[in-house]
């Protein structure tokens, strides 16, 4: 029998092939590198400002939202402004060299540049006005912070451990106004559970489990 295809189709053909596996390989490299956090579960990430969250937090008891001041309507926390941080930095250590980006923000309009700590792959759907409107306290995902001179990431962010709450929520969550309280998550009884659940009106396991709950 003759040959079918001639050396050149016969090139052309394995050239193809090796195109499709090499597309295939960046391809599952590139959703791997996108879903691979920018650092490493409790290690910290060096910022312009070395801020601690243990002094502003824990020491001066400055609540989550004075900074983070969308957290409560918005899908994004928020970072503070600079004039956020001026409303005490103006007066407070001002002169001190590690706040010189501070004001050079202030004066330009060009927003410090924090380094993230806690990302999420394009494809994961997070709005955290959600998370704390059903009663998710800051310290189930972003750990004690107060006790944190150097804010570090407190969870992996896996979806399994996304699941494991959307799965029971009640079981998860506490009253709406300790949401923003730097304490250790107590355990629930089961009256609390109860009480939760008519607070909250937790959706089905099969609506907070579907894919296009967070995949959208």
């Amino acid at each position: 029998m003759g040959q079918v295809f001639d050396k050149a189709a016969v090139l052309s053909i394995k050239l193809v092939l090796l195109g499709t596996l090499g597309l295939l390989l960046v391809s599952i490299a590139v959703v791997v590198w996108r879903m691979t956090a920018p650092v490493a579960a409790n290690v910290a990430v060096a910022q312009p400002i070395p801020f601690s969250h243990k002094h502003h937090v824990g020491d001066d008891g400055i609540d989550c939202r004075y900074c983070h001041v969308s957290v409560q309507k918005t899908a994004s926390a928020g970072m503070p402004s600079a004039e956020i941080c001026l409303t005490c930095h103006a007066v407070l250590f001002k002169d001190s060299p590690v706040l010189a980006p501070l004001h050079v923000a202030a004066a330009t309009g060009v927003p410090l540049h924090w380094n993230r700590v806690y990302d999420l792959p394009d494809f994961v759907f997070f709005d955290h006005s959600v998370h704390v409107a059903k009663g998710v306290a800051c310290v189930s995902c972003h750990g004690r912070v107060d006790q944190m001179p150097q804010l570090v990431r407190h969870q992996e962010l896996q979806m399994q451990w996304c699941l494991d709450c959307h799965r029971a929520p009640q079981k998860h969550v506490g009253p709406p106004d300790q949401v923003f309280v730097m304490r250790d998550v107590p355990p629930l009884t089961d009256e609390d559970v109860a009480a939760l659940q008519r607070i909250f009106h937790f959706e089905s396991e099969a609506r907070m489990t579907s894919c296009t709950t967070c995949h959208r």
